[in-house]
């Protein structure tokens, strides 16, 4: 066989192998992908047994519930007024509590979204029902209140004082909850000074309290006409799903949750290590014709 001959079968050898690692490039995805999802059917099933048990012993709601969600779920409840509750909106799964929830399943990440939204709640209101929304255990705790307390010319001292009550009893009856506080905004009209000791209440909530904080929730929404409602005060759909994205950025580096993106992470690093293999190999054939 002449030298020609050995250099051609030679480069159709390393053909041959570099397209076998490039197959093999693209089966890593796919195994991890089906590994992942044969998890979640499994857990799937594993919680439909448990779901089943537990509706013979529970009256017909609790049964649809526990048909809707696992009972291993974790809790974020959206503590709040008339925003929260999705005011004047034609369907409550357009309030940004829901909006909240589609993100989540859309992650696949085990956390209920319970919307504890009462049109018209002050501080003093939420102060008085906060320890009976603590019976229940949760996860995260997203405070939103004070706007109807700043409409209403209520003392910013009051205001502040039931917010930290408010803040004291989840620390107190639930040390494991983390706290989300929302900061609200009122428009000029209120007075300059009142305004802006209003937006820092806030702040000094949140900085004392070391808490997760969203400096207004209504951000890119308040005050523009054509996001909200007729009110000028209670956004739209659409209003919401600007609200939605502006408590997304700060829940979510709180949900522990981020699994696509760790796996593609990790295929990442695969690929550039498979990558270096298959160049030093190559640079040693090359060396060798």
């Amino acid at each position: 066989m002449s030298k020609f001959q050995n250099k051609q079968l030679l480069s159709n050898t390393v053909i041959s192998f570099v397209q076998k690692i490039i197959k093999f490039y693209y089966l890593i995805p796919l195994f991890l992908i089906l590994s992942c999802n044969g998890n979640q059917n499994k857990e799937v099933t594993d919680n439909s047994k448990d779901e089943t048990v537990e509706t013979q012993t529970e009256n017909t709601q609790s049964v649809n519930e526990s048909k809707s969600k696992s009972k291993e779920s974790k809790v974020i409840l959206c503590f709040g007024d008339s925003i929260t509750a999705g005011y004047g909106l034609d369907d409550p799964d357009q309030a940004y509590p829901a909006i909240l929830q589609e993100k989540i399943d859309s992650l696949g990440l085990n956390y209920e979204v319970i919307n504890s939204g009462v049109s018209g709640e002050t501080t003093a209101g939420g102060k008085r029902r906060i320890d009976w929304i603590l019976k229940q255990d949760i996860d995260i705790f997203l405070l939103e209140l004070g706007a109807n307390d700043g409409l209403r010319g209520v003392d910013l001292s009051e205001t502040k004082r039931n917010l930290q009550a408010i803040i004291n009893s989840v620390q107190k009856q639930s040390p494991g909850t983390k706290i989300i506080l929302a900061g609200m905004q009122l428009p000029p009209n209120m007075g300059e000074t009142y305004t802006s000791e209003f937006k820092q209440l806030y702040q000094e909530l949140a900085k004392t309290n070391d808490l997760a904080f969203i400096p207004f929730i209504l951000k890119d929404v308040g005050g523009i006409e054509s996001l909200n409602q007729s009110d000028g005060i209670h956004p739209t759909a659409e209003g919401h799903e600007i609200v939605a994205q502006n408590v997304w950025e700060v829940l979510e580096p709180m949900l522990g949750g981020k699994i696509r993106i760790q796996i593609f992470s990790s295929l990442e690093k695969i690929y550039i290590v498979i990558l270096k293999m298959l160049f030093s190999f190559l640079l040693k054939l090359v060396l060798t014709i």
